[in-house]
């Protein structure tokens, strides 16, 4: 970790803008003049009359703002790995990695759509469907393995570092997508480009890839079902 406070390497300085530039967007939506405008109308805007690059515009900043700060422990630990072995290619990493949720990026933004013509972004049985996939998901195996490896990324890299850094980016952006995406998919309903929903979800997904032990997740899943069945049985 000694790493991310020297902001030497191009890799690094190119990694912390993005993360800025991503958060700065989204702080920009509440202000009322200026680009602040454009990107809270783009952001207001049904996703039909966004269109598929408004929206996926949108989804693209958020995946960045968001799972950028949870790999950082993984991509400082490559940094370290590569500096003792006198290698490099922390770029190509990264490249690996943002190419995976790019990918996420443009599903989401499909889903997005066919979600708004069905006409059902805003319905309550939408948005217990997806709590509870989302919850049910972080009791399951596949939860547990990927989320397991995201917490030992100096395991990961070391069982992997013949693939070269393009590939275990790749690897680490699948591993991260299999540990995040049902968490990442409530921005359907959540909001896209919400603040409060980025800052709140970034958190737990950050908070359990740090701790250990399956309370992190499991309390997750469970008020995930707490409002799912809210939704279902609560009050209209």
């Amino acid at each position: 970790m000694r790493h991310l406070s020297r902001m030497t390497a191009p890799h690094w300085l190119a990694l912390y803008g993005t993360l800025l530039a991503a958060w700065t967007a989204v702080v920009l939506m509440a202000t009322p003049t200026g680009w602040g405008t454009l990107l809270r109308d783009l952001c207001l805007t049904p996703a039909a009359a966004a269109g598929p690059g408004g929206v996926l515009a949108m989804w693209l900043i958020m995946s960045s703002a968001m799972m950028l700060p949870t790999a950082l422990p993984a991509f400082a630990t490559y940094d370290d790995i590569a500096q003792a072995h006198g290698t490099g290619g922390g770029g190509h990493l990264i490249a690996g990695y943002a190419i995976v949720w790019a990918g996420f990026s443009a599903l989401a933004m499909v889903a997005q759509l066919a979600l708004g013509r069905l006409a059902i972004l805003d319905e309550p049985l939408l948005a217990a469907a997806l709590l509870i996939l989302a919850g049910g998901y972080q009791f399951s195996p596949l939860k547990d393995a990927c989320l397991s490896k995201c917490r030992m990324p100096l395991t990961f890299f070391m069982g992997h570092w013949n693939d070269g850094p393009f590939r275990m980016g790749l690897r680490l952006g699948a591993t991260c997508l299999g540990c995040c995406w049902a968490l990442m998919a409530l921005g359907l309903i959540g909001g896209a480009m919400s603040l409060g929903f980025m800052a709140l979800a970034t958190g737990l997904m950050t908070l359990e890839k740090l701790s250990r032990g399956a309370l992190v997740p499991r309390a997750i899943g469970l008020a995930c079902l707490v409002g799912a069945g809210f939704l279902i049985g609560g009050p209209a």
